[in-house]
């Protein structure tokens, strides 16, 4: 009786924090969460660039939500796919850090350490090097000096944020507007097929995702 009771109080906060990113999402209250996400999905492009052999160059932001990573080398199939895909990799393994474990904090800290090595080793630019050094030190201050409930409720946000982001994000450079030079365009140039056909295909994979990601909220919950 008491596993149900978590399980649908698990499933109640997710849904609560849900709405409310639902609710706020148009406001610049959560710039700064969106502003992460993209990092995640330059962060999978730039690790798949090193996985595949390649050579990144440097990794940049901007405030409109903007990001680019240079690179030389690597394979183009894998690393054109790698941005949307991982940075909802990403934000899955967040969320399930906290759902999971009783490691909330180690990941918060990996997390901040992630941000300021990038920031150190392949930043160049003014912004997103604040930005990235600035998120990555509040990770560490958050995993430092509060509890396992505070690093929770961070992972839970920032996993849940990236996973909305990605499939509104696809949907607004790949299908509402297919004409920019997005990652599914310029596969398609590459490699064949139209750009709405990669579009859509990331487009069903996130939502399932997320839709999974909800459901095993409702299924799981800590003690």
């Amino acid at each position: 009786m008491k596993g149900l009771l978590r399980q649908h109080q698990a499933g109640l906060v997710a849904l609560a924090v849900l709405s409310a990113l639902t609710v706020l999402w148009s406001t610049p209250f959560l710039l700064p969460l969106k502003i992460l996400a993209v990092f995640f999905h330059e962060l999978a492009h730039l690790l798949t660039v090193l996985l595949t052999g390649g050579s990144p160059e440097s990794l940049s932001l901007t405030p409109h939500q903007g990001g680019l990573v240079q690179a030389r080398g690597g394979n183009r199939f894998l690393i054109l796919s790698s941005g949307y895909l991982g940075s909802l990799l990403i934000g899955l393994a967040l969320f399930m850090a906290a759902l999971k474990g009783n490691i909330d904090r180690w990941v918060t800290a990996l997390l901040g350490a992630t941000l300021l090595i990038v920031a150190t080793l392949y930043v160049r630019e003014g912004f997103a090097f604040i930005f990235c050094a600035g998120t990555g030190a509040v990770m560490l201050a958050i995993a430092r000096f509060t509890g396992h409930l505070v690093n929770d409720a961070v992972l839970r946000v920032i996993g849940l944020s990236s996973m909305i982001y990605v499939p509104l994000d696809i949907f607004s450079d790949t299908l509402a507007r297919s004409e920019l030079r997005s990652d599914a365009r310029m596969l398609a140039e590459e490699f064949g097929g139209p750009t709405m056909f990669w579009g859509g295909l990331w487009l069903v994979l996130s939502v399932t995702t997320l839709l999974l990601a909800l459901r095993m909220t409702i299924r799981h919950s800590e003690a």
